[in-house]
């Protein structure tokens, strides 16, 4: 935030509109946001905050940004809290994002995978800040696609957000058709089933899967490392320190030659990672990049 900003009062209306925006409304509602998911919102994303949060006042019909402030911050108001979080996160995905990720898994990470699976290994992969699930549905379709069989040896995927409703979506599977469109033909006729509303991913792709509520600033309940590990385009809404924490948090849940695939905007320069191409860190098993 500049120091003009700083400087004048905090009572100041921002945005004039059905519900007026004080900067002292804008401080409250990013301090939350800071404090619950770890994003940091600053005063020129004002506007962002109106336009969504202006729904959830209308939604819940609360008279000012005022009172929706002492609502979220209430014991009451938990629920509110986390539907504030939901609106202000970007939650934008798609089948096979970022396609040169997937061309790596195909060429350089699932043959060696899938050999130690064979062999009687387990292989564990992480999608964190799946969202929607088309992420996670990416991975392990580019894996059925190599090994049908894979849902019958130890191989797993861990979907995770911190959105509930998009976890719920995830789960759920079903997609409308121009969502679907980028899942290649092949894939789509034999992994995807047409129902009303669109095509649902099939029962042995989500046999792969599972999906949990996990807040990447709090507690990480798995024990295990993993051997894929998905954080794309999400980082870079942290601050700086934020995000070299969460750095050193994914290398230290990285199996020995573990890999970490990362947002087209995020770089990674702390010690224990050596890169395998843009956004793309291998664990370097303590050694300096």
């Amino acid at each position: 935030m500049s120091s003009l900003a700083l400087a004048r009062p905090r009572s100041e209306i921002i945005i004039e509109g059905e519900f007026p925006f004080r900067a002292r409304d804008f401080d409250r509602i990013s301090a939350m946001i800071r404090e619950q998911s770890g994003i940091s919102l600053q005063e020129s994303k004002a506007a962002l905050v109106y336009s969504r949060l202006a729904k959830r006042l209308r939604a819940i019909s609360c008279p000012t940004f005022e009172a929706y402030c002492e609502l979220v911050c209430s014991p009451k108001g938990g629920d509110e809290r986390m539907a504030m979080l939901a609106a202000l996160t970007t939650n934008y995905t798609s089948f096979f994002r970022e396609q040169h990720h997937f061309d790596y898994l195909r060429a350089h990470a699932f043959p060696g995978l899938i050999k130690r699976a064979r062999d009687g290994a387990k292989v564990r992969i992480w999608s964190a800040a799946c969202s929607t699930g088309e992420e996670p549905y990416s991975i392990a379709l580019t894996l059925l696609d190599m090994f049908p069989e894979a849902a019958r040896h130890d191989i797993r995927i861990l979907a995770t957000d911190i959105d509930h409703k998009v976890v719920a979506t995830a789960k759920a599977g079903l997609y409308r058709e121009e969502t679907v469109a980028a899942v290649p033909l092949g894939l789509r006729n034999r992994w995807l089933e047409r129902e009303e509303g669109g095509q649902r991913v099939k029962d042995e792709v989500k046999a792969l899967l599972s999906f949990r509520e996990l807040n990447l600033i709090g507690d990480w309940p798995m024990r295990g490392k993993f051997d894929i590990l998905f954080c794309r385009n999400v980082v870079i809404y942290f601050e700086d320190a934020t995000q070299a924490r969460l750095w050193t948090r994914f290398r230290d849940y990285l199996a020995p030659e573990g890999r970490l695939f990362i947002g087209h905007s995020e770089r990674i320069d702390i010690p224990g990672y050596e890169s395998d191409g843009l956004t793309i860190y291998r664990h370097a098993n303590g050694r300096q990049k």
